[in-house]
């Protein structure tokens, strides 16, 4: 969604807070600016199929000094609008869908800086099997690796890989569980000197320095020591995006950075300090949770050019795609002694469905929160319906069409680097943001933009990363020595000299 209006700047006596910027991307044709991939300077077609797309993206975003580049998945269809999942199959809405974790070695092979996060589920794969991808990647990475942490909603997912569709709520108490169990195989697993690697001894590893895991329970059931040693990191840094409230409570007893979309910092504000203070809750300091705002900013030298690429996007921009990808994502709930006909999950009985069918509403008809029924679990969904601020439009579906079809839920910011730059930090003071996961309209001309033109006007402003800024994903968060995870983050209690097994 474009913001029209120009926010008014800090004053000149507010405290300066550096503003991390991730690039955000999906191995998908169109991530979130949906229809394009058909603009001729657009490159989302070849992610598929040529991996220089990747390793050029990677070196681009180092360039301009990027913390990560944070990458999106999911499983299955976007299969609510209309009642199938046609819409998004013609029009390439996150379909089709490639591996996010495959083409991480390559970037990390020409970039000394950058890092990389993966988006990857707890609830289609067992921890051990994770527990050795991400180790594989942090080393690989020299420590430059993170997880985005999803329990997966869409029934089309879970009809996919053929495991049942667990109540939200269920998903985030089976995914603290997962959570403990991972850190058993990072932290405690083995010893920091268990890996001898003497050749004049012959020892590789010292058996006495390596602990079986030993975990069993109703969801989890784990006797083995972790497969490979201690990554730079142990444990990878960790993201969430949940903001319902177990997602929140997730979030703030796991996470290092959350991640948030919104077209408005007043929708974001709440959200932002009920994760700060359930982090207080859970005895971390809330500062330490960085929180990113998906941001998608379309950039020029002029206000005049930056209005013409904008301009050029809608010519190509699917208001249907948007819809397809909005209806998958808005919340439904259905109570279990329904049969449900209308959502994701026909014929099944069911406690909590996402999907509200778009088409099924005049184009001119406001879609308020009354029309989402749900029992209070997707925040973000009712918070922006609720919200009637100037920054927005009415939610109906022509207007959600067309605002989601570029930018996907965020905001578009339309300007100079200076105007972009103001609405940026806006947002920071705002919603007490640390960041934004940085969209694109077109790929990479968006990314291009904001290295030649926006990185330089925040690095000016003194809010932007120095030059050549190195270290693991996490001591670029927190600084230099931050390897592991902090003292006060509970994956610390299980560290080697401090648990002592179960």
């Amino acid at each position: 969604m474009a913001l029209e209006q120009t926010p008014a700047p800090p004053s000149p006596s507010a405290g300066k807070k550096r503003i991390i910027l991730n690039g955000f991307d999906m191995f998908t044709v169109g991530h979130l600016s949906f229809g394009q991939w058909r603009h001729p300077d657009d490159r989302s077609a070849t992610k598929r199929r040529d991996l220089s797309y990747w390793t050029n993206l990677a070196q681009l975003l180092e360039k301009g000094d990027f913390t990560a580049l944070f990458l999106a998945d999911s499983f299955g269809l976007h299969d609510t609008y209309r009642g199938n999942g046609d819409t998004a199959v013609r029009e390439g809405v996150q379909w089709p869908m490639g591996d996010p974790s495959i083409p991480v070695a390559a970037m990390a092979a020409v970039t000394k800086n950058l890092g990389f996060a993966i988006t990857t589920s707890t609830s289609y794969e067992a921890p051990y099997v994770v527990a050795k991808r991400f180790s594989t990647l942090d080393h690989l990475t020299g420590g430059r690796f993170g997880w985005n942490i999803v329990t997966s909603w869409k029934a089309s997912a879970s009809r996919a890989v053929g495991l049942p569709l667990v109540e939200h709520d269920k998903r985030y108490e089976i995914a603290d569980e997962y959570l403990t169990v991972l850190y058993k195989l990072w932290e405690s697993s083995w010893s920091p000197s268990a890996l001898v690697e003497d050749p004049i001894s012959g020892v590789y590893t010292d058996p006495t320095q390596i602990r079986t895991v030993h975990h069993n329970s109703e969801n989890f059931t784990l006797d083995a020591p972790h497969i490979l040693d201690p990554s730079p990191q142990r444990t990878p840094f960790l993201f969430q995006a949940g903001t319902s409230p177990a997602g929140i409570a997730f979030g703030a007893k796991h996470a290092e950075g959350i991640f948030v979309s919104a077209p408005s910092p007043h929708i974001l504000a709440p959200r932002v300090k009920a994760i700060r203070e359930a982090a207080e809750k859970n005895e971390r300091d809330p500062a330490s949770l960085k929180v990113f705002a998906i941001f998608t900013p379309i950039l020029g030298r002029t206000e005049e050019e930056a209005r013409a690429k904008y301009e050029e996007a809608l010519k190509f921009a699917s208001a249907e795609g948007g819809l397809a990808f909005y209806s998958s994502n808005i919340g439904s709930y259905i109570p279990s002694s329904i049969h449900s006909t209308d959502c994701q999950c026909p014929g099944r009985k069911i406690t909590f469905c996402v999907g509200v069918d778009l088409s099924k509403f005049p184009l001119d008809t406001e879609i308020t929160p009354a029309d989402i029924h749900i029992d209070a679990r997707v925040h973000s969904s009712i918070n922006t319906l609720s919200y009637h601020g100037a920054d927005v439009p009415r939610w109906t579906p022509h207007n959600i069409g067309k605002a989601v079809s570029i930018g996907g839920n965020g905001p578009v910011a339309v300007g100079t680097a200076q105007k972009v730059a103001d609405v940026m930090e806006e947002w920071i003071r705002v919603a007490d943001l640390d960041g934004f996961n940085i969209g694109y309209v077109w790929t990479p001309g968006t990314f291009e933009d904001v290295v030649e033109l926006l990185v330089p006007e925040l690095r000016r402003r003194g809010v932007y990363a120095p030059k050549g800024e190195s270290g693991t994903m996490r001591e670029r968060v927190y600084g230099r020595g931050q390897r592991g995870v902090r003292d006060d983050h509970p994956a610390s209690r299980f560290q080697y000299g401090v648990y002592k097994g179960d």
